[in-house]
């Protein structure tokens, strides 16, 4: 039967109703966060662009539990929770970050609206994909973390011309079907996974209260832990496949 055409008392009372739509509410005020993080990446603020991408990410990360215990898609079965997380993590996690990374300087000025455009275009191919995340919860290629991108961007400060290679290659990255951590749901390690998130994003608020003038040890941190998420996998397999 399409939960549509149930009766209405199969849905949940009133209250229960509402409760679920606040999350749909609840999600959906990332985007609200987007808006204000671009106005504040159009002043050129870029650490307080960050530190709204990075409640946007607090969002993110609340609205799916949230969403689980109150059963929202039984309740609201008119409103598609996966299309709206979809709708707002695009903004959040590539349109944001791509005016940034496009606007800031850090690039070539040939090359910055080219590979601006490729973000937004592999970002948008990437969320459409029903085959972004394995079986095991992994994701399939880079996963258009184009927020983080941007942040380890800005961090290092790298010459334009190695900053607009670094796009480039991520672009490409993309497509190529290797597997990329999934911090949270992976159980593979989840431990040791979680608690080197946890010590991200300490070192990513120090980086933003500073404006990321920030010591070598909190850079060289965030980059370590950045090469656990996206190669700790290929280093496991092929570690498996050289003990066979």
């Amino acid at each position: 039967m399409d939960q549509t055409n149930q009766p209405h008392s199969s849905l949940g009372s009133p209250g229960k109703r509402a409760a679920a739509f606040s999350v749909h509410m609840f999600t959906a005020l990332g985007a609200g966060i987007a808006l204000i993080a671009l106005l504040e990446a159009v002043r050129e603020h870029w650490a307080a662009m960050f530190g709204w991408l990075g409640a946007a990410l607090i969002v993110d990360a609340l609205d799916g539990p949230i969403a689980r215990r109150l059963d929202v898609a039984r309740l609201q079965p008119n409103v598609s929770g996966d299309v709206l997380d979809l709708v707002v993590d695009f903004v959040t996690y590539v349109f944001v970050p791509a005016y940034a990374i496009t606007a800031s300087g850090l690039l070539l000025p040939l090359t910055a609206p080219i590979l601006g455009a490729g973000v937004v275009v592999s970002g948008a191919l990437y969320f459409a994909d029903r085959r972004m995340k394995a079986v095991d919860n992994h994701f399939r290629g880079f996963p258009a973390l184009w927020n983080a991108a941007a942040f380890y961007l800005f961090l290092l400060h790298l010459p334009p011309a190695l900053s607009s290679l670094g796009v480039a290659i991520l672009i490409v990255l993309t497509f190529v079907p290797f597997h990329v951590l999934h911090p949270i749901r992976v159980l593979r390690l989840r431990t040791v996974t979680l608690c080197l998130l946890a010590a991200w994003a300490v070192l990513a608020l120090v980086t933003i209260a500073n404006d990321f003038d920030v010591t070598a040890p909190v850079t060289i941190g965030l980059c370590a832990i950045a090469a656990y998420i996206l190669g700790s996998d290929v280093v496991i397999r092929l570690a498996k496949s050289y003990v066979q």
